[in-house]
């Protein structure tokens, strides 16, 4: 699987390259990439083992110490965190092999002094997070990996919309374009065995590129455009442009070394540098720094060790160079060379246990197709339909986690009026099933706390996570009134629109606009909160824009999200986070 992966990514580096404009755009993306797996593989190659853990655990090894660029090196650290999980392990299922891929990119996102959205950080986490979810759903690797990769490819298409600077020359991130292409032999593999399927050729200029392996998913048309995507950007907007890769051996050195202490390190970095990644393993620091002093950060260095296997570039002349001669012109990667090919016949591992379990399922409660499918997104299980007007039963949430096969299951009501439903299941299934409800009162409370949802951690850290979560959250609801009343000095008439905020109504107008205005005034204090607006199917989207136009002039260090919720009753849910 490994070296079909390797060998797709390898015949597809010159494609990569071309789309390289993140964090600079020095055109070497697919050779850094391509340099880091051939030094995995190589590694592999030597020390092979019928174990994953064991081959993972090599692989991990070869990928960290010939990491290459900024890609190259969060690419080792991917694969370093799924061969820490997987090193225990003889062969991984379903489940197993979901957790790796997070263990991977917790790793990675922890190298990363500043992670950025619209990266192969963000391609990665999404694919391991849809994993995570989907291992709840099948045994098989197989159409796990299937779903890993579809999942991949949609990240990677949304990476334009993510980083600015995508949008503005028309590709994708070209790290994040290298992972899905390891993805897409890692597939090939496990569904022909062998790397047959996954080595098309790059898109032609301004077309598209289906995917061999499945036709489900094809990347956007601007994955490659006539000239290279660095020609659309200035050579003097490379800052920090000495790139900088090198080892720093602790146990060696003079003897006054300082103690290494990363966090110190990181910051002297960062002083006149960027794209900084510090891994330490043992007695082996291996860093990666832009920089505009090249010779401060060896200076820095050698407070901690000797420095060894030291590779600086000069961004802004590759840069020239690309400009000067096209893509035609530049340096091909160095391909892949001597890949053995996979046995002809692999002996076949005994069946999974058929009671194997994930660790944890959610269910939700919800209504409206676009707030059902936001949960979906955020690992979610089953949403079951309800809300303010239709609530479900004790037996229905029996009923739903009764179809879950997970050790632990969280309920999130998101509606006052159902939490006690929840409760009684779990009150049922007590010594059956383990099971935690998170009492949240509203729409806003269950997304968040589902966002502070953690695979890793244990259940007890997760329900402590989550209500915190609710207490951040501020929610405000937008709803017809049913009758005349006068509620804490408002005058409120039948057919008016309200504005209820925790559970208050704060406004009131015969408009909805006006409304909606008055309930947001009062829920947002600083002006720098997340907001997030979840317009219902009664919402008219002209209004909607309206209010978006409003929201962006009134308080414009706000975050600002719209949602299509599709939810009844209330025409617009907010939320506001500090």
């Amino acid at each position: 699987m490994v070296l079909a992966g390797a060998e797709r990514l390898s015949r597809q580096a010159e494609h990569v390259n071309a789309l390289n404009v993140f964090p600079v755009p020095d055109g070497d993306t697919g050779t850094n990439m391509n340099l880091t797996m051939t030094a995995g593989v190589a590694e592999l190659r030597e020390r092979s083992s019928a174990s994953i853990g064991q081959s993972a655990t090599v692989l991990s090894k070869g990928l960290l110490m010939g990491a290459r660029g900024n890609s190259g090196v969060i690419l080792s650290q991917l694969f370093r965190g799924f061969g820490r999980y997987a090193s225990t392990h003889t062969e991984l299922n379903a489940i197993q092999f979901a957790a790796a891929l997070q263990v991977g990119v917790d790793t990675a996102y922890k190298a990363v002094v500043k992670p950025v959205e619209g990266t192969i950080l963000t391609v990665a986490r999404e694919a391991a997070k849809h994993a995570a979810s989907q291992s709840r759903r099948t045994t098989d690797v197989v159409e796990l990996m299937r779903e890993v990769l579809d999942k991949a490819q949609a990240a990677l298409d949304r990476t334009p919309e993510q980083l600015p600077v995508l949008k503005q020359v028309g590709v994708v991130d070209s790290g994040g374009q290298g992972l899905v292409y390891i993805y897409e032999g890692f597939l090939a593999h496990l569904e022909n065995g062998s790397a047959e399927g996954a080595q098309a050729s790059a898109p032609a200029a301004g077309t598209s590129q289906p995917r061999p392996v499945s036709a489900q998913t094809a990347p956007p048309a601007v994955t490659q455009v006539p000239l290279s995507a660095q020609a659309q950007l200035d050579t003097e907007n490379i800052e920090f442009l000495y790139d900088m890769e090198f080892f720093i051996n602790l146990s060696l050195g003079e003897g006054s070394r300082e103690r290494f202490d990363e966090e110190a390190l990181r910051r002297a970095l960062a002083v006149n540098g960027d794209s900084i990644i510090i891994i330490a393993d043992d007695d082996i620091v291996k860093v990666h720094v832009h920089s505009k002093t090249p010779g401060e950060v060896m200076t820095i260095a050698l407070r901690y060790g000797e420095i060894t296997q030291i590779h600086i570039l000069n961004m802004r002349e590759q840069h020239r160079d690309l400009l000067h001669a096209g893509m035609d012109g530049a340096p091909s990667p160095e391909l892949f060379a001597d890949i053995p090919s996979p046995p002809a016949a692999v002996e076949e591992t005994a069946a999974l246990p058929a009671d194997e379990v994930a660790p944890y399922g959610f269910i939700a409660v919800a209504s409206g197709a676009g707030i059902e499918e936001i949960f979906k997104s955020l690992g979610v299980d089953i949403v079951l339909s309800g809300g303010q007007t239709m609530n479900p039963s004790t037996e229905d949430f029996v009923n739903a986690i009764g179809q879950l096969s997970a050790q632990h299951v969280f309920l999130l009501p998101n509606n006052s009026n159902i939490v006690l439903a929840a409760q009684q299941a779990r009150d049922l299934l007590e010594g059956e099933r383990q099971i935690t409800v998170v009492p949240c009162n509203s729409i806003p409370q269950g997304i968040a706390a589902a966002l502070a949802f953690q695979e890793e951690e244990n259940s007890e850290v997760n329900e402590s996570q989550m209500l915190d979560a609710l207490k951040q959250v501020k929610t405000g609801q937008i709803t017809h009134a049913v009758r005349d009343t006068t509620f804490d000095g408002l005058e409120i008439k039948a057919g008016d629109y309200i504005g209820i905020y925790n559970s208050k109504i704060v406004a009131t107008a015969a408009d909805r606009l006006t409304t909606s205005r008055t309930l947001l005034s009062a829920m947002i204090e600083s002006g720098d909160e997340v907001v997030t607006l979840l317009a219902g199917e009664e919402a008219v989207e002209d209004e909607t824009a309206e209010l978006a136009d409003w929201l962006s002039s009134e308080y414009p260090d706000a975050e600002i999200e719209f949602h299509s919720g599709g939810q009844p009753v209330y025409d617009y849910l907010f939320s506001v986070e500090a």
